[in-house]
């Protein structure tokens, strides 16, 4: 309980308090009222049939206090003499010699007769429960505080060792989890262990990342410097024909890897272009007609027409990286496939080569990946295109797998909602 729900209750409490007190002092009040009321209906009765008013007034009780006001005045103790006349049909509360009455008057044919009953049985009472009041809300509020410390205490304590163990995870041992119990804490505790082992994982690749960029940046720098100093220590074994060269392609390489880098970049940051509808078949044969450009052999018969929504530049590098990736390790063809399959449209990208390992499949779409570590550097990619079609599919809400091709080669399968028709 905080400290303003505390003192809203104690509030609410003290105002209990003071109403409680003055509904007794109410309740009790008007049950003398009534009684004075009914003492001075029957001794005006008794007075209209007694010859005698001082004796009438004789057998009234010492507790009551009765004046009669006519040919002369009568009075049944001493005290009553100083009672003040009221007028008819109402009461007043007086002070007699210390002590407190009710006092009403009423006209009778023998006179104007007065009565007044003691209040100190109610003044009592009040007092004594404003005292109980005014000592057990106190103890009353003190007792809650003590019992809601105290259960509070036991029940956030799991929550304050939770706490400490969180606290207690730096940037650098994000491996370490909390403890989980079986109630709700328990589910809460399951719940931060899943974001630490996102966050870990998260961390992890982006240090794998920045270490595999660094390695990847730095080939092509230390290419072109090493072929530079050569020429520049003997400028007659080095034709600038093939430092040129050099140059060219490793500055290429490094292009074609930043901006990969970058657009690897905006997506984890899901900034996209906005989307539209676009023909993945038209793109598909914009990359067969670039292929046969480059003298490479590509079998478009089995593309159909196929639109889905998304981002076009996304999109088309997604197809080229594909294409790519099946020119690279083709032996002598590939073959390229479009078809509308209900709410999908799928794109097939088959080449000749030697296939990709069952146990390499999920792996190849990792950042910086390279199956064949032996290979030449001018024969493969920057490691980041299958990457990032995995990611603009991600994005598209498609997915992209590999598997076996008809010819043993690779087959890649980018799947993309379809666009609404119109």
């Amino acid at each position: 309980m905080t400290a303003g729900a505390f003192i809203v209750v104690a509030v609410v409490l003290g105002i209990a308090a003071v109403s409680t007190v003055q509904i007794l002092a109410g309740a009790l009040t008007d049950g003398v009222r009534v009684s004075v009321e009914q003492d001075l209906e029957t001794i005006g009765a008794r007075l209209e049939t007694s010859p005698s008013a001082g004796r009438t007034l004789d057998d009234i009780g010492d507790d009551v206090l009765v004046r009669l006001v006519g040919s002369s005045t009568v009075v049944n103790d001493e005290d009553a003499a100083a009672l003040p006349s009221v007028s008819e049909d109402s009461t007043r509360r007086v002070v007699v010699d210390g002590d407190a009455y009710l006092v009403g008057s009423d006209d009778t044919d023998a006179g104007v007769l007065t009565v007044a009953r003691p209040l100190e049985h109610v003044d009592d009472a009040v007092s004594t429960a404003t005292v109980l009041l005014a000592v057990g809300v106190p103890l009353v509020l003190a007792l809650m505080a003590v019992v809601v410390w105290v259960v509070a205490g036991r029940a956030l304590a799991p929550v304050e060792r939770l706490r400490r163990q969180v606290d207690g995870i730096g940037a650098t041992d994000l491996s370490h989890r909390v403890d989980a119990g079986d109630d709700e804490l328990g589910a809460l505790a399951e719940t931060m262990n899943r974001m630490l082992a996102r966050i870990e994982h998260a961390q992890s690749v982006q240090r794998r990342f920045v270490s595999d960029a660094s390695h990847e940046l730095r080939s092509p720098l230390a290419t072109m410097r090493q072929h530079a100093e050569l020429a520049h220590a003997h400028p007659d074994s080095t034709s600038l024909d093939e430092l040129g060269r050099v140059v060219r392609d490793e500055g290429a390489r490094m292009q074609d890897l930043v901006e990969g880098l970058l657009l690897l970049a905006r997506l984890d940051e899901h900034q996209q272009p906005p989307f539209e509808p676009v023909d993945l078949d038209d793109l598909a044969l914009e990359e067969a007609a670039r292929l046969r450009g480059m003298g490479v052999h590509v079998d478009t018969t089995s593309v159909g027409a196929g639109r889905v929504l998304g981002a076009p530049p996304l999109l088309a590098r997604a197809v080229r990286n594909l294409v790519d990736n099946a020119a690279r390790h083709a032996d002598r063809a590939v073959t390229l496939r479009v078809a509308a399959d209900g709410p999908v449209v799928r794109l097939e990208v088959e080449d000749d080569g030697a296939g990709i390992l069952p146990e390499d499949r999920l792996r190849v779409f990792d950042r910086f990946a390279r199956l064949d570590e032996g290979r030449a550097r001018d024969e493969g990619g920057s490691g980041l295109g299958l990457a990032i079609v995995r990611e603009v599919a991600e994005v598209h809400h498609g997915t992209v797998a590999v598997d076996a091709g008809a010819g043993g080669g690779a087959r890649f399968m980018l799947a993309l909602p379809a666009a609404p028709s119109a």
